[in-house]
């Protein structure tokens, strides 16, 4: 069973940085479709960055973090990364780590949580004014 632990959250000033880490288990990160999504209290879970399973290397910022944040991957390490950079007090939410099953179609990435299979269990960023 494949397992996701998400690392690496915390407490940051306005216009600090932050890298989150996703370590993946059971299971090889390769061909898996990888995504982070945050959930702020009081409001649905919403997308945040994708990155494709191929080798493309393609990736997919929502808009509110377009420029701020970077997606990356390391499949012999089976660790995902999001980089956060210029925090604003409105990125404070819980930070999940997401990932597909093995993907043997030409989709290169997924925005949508349902498309996801296996989640993990969130990492706290909070981002002080």
């Amino acid at each position: 069973q494949v397992q996701l632990v998400e690392s690496g959250g915390g407490l940051v000033q306005s216009g600090g940085s932050l890298r989150l880490s996703c370590t993946v288990s059971g299971g090889t990160l390769s061909n898996r479709i990888m995504g982070w999504f945050r959930q702020a209290p009081g409001k649905e879970r919403e997308f945040v960055a994708t990155h494709s399973w191929n080798s493309s290397g393609r990736t997919y910022c929502a808009d509110s973090v377009k420029g701020r944040f970077t997606i990356s991957r390391d499949n012999a390490k089976n660790l995902v990364y999001l980089q956060m950079n210029s925090l604003k007090p409105e990125d404070t939410a819980v930070y999940y780590c997401a990932a597909t099953s093995i993907q043997y179609n030409p989709i290169d990435y997924y925005t949508h949580g349902y498309e996801y299979d296996y989640w993990g269990q969130g990492t706290q960023v909070t981002v002080s004014s």
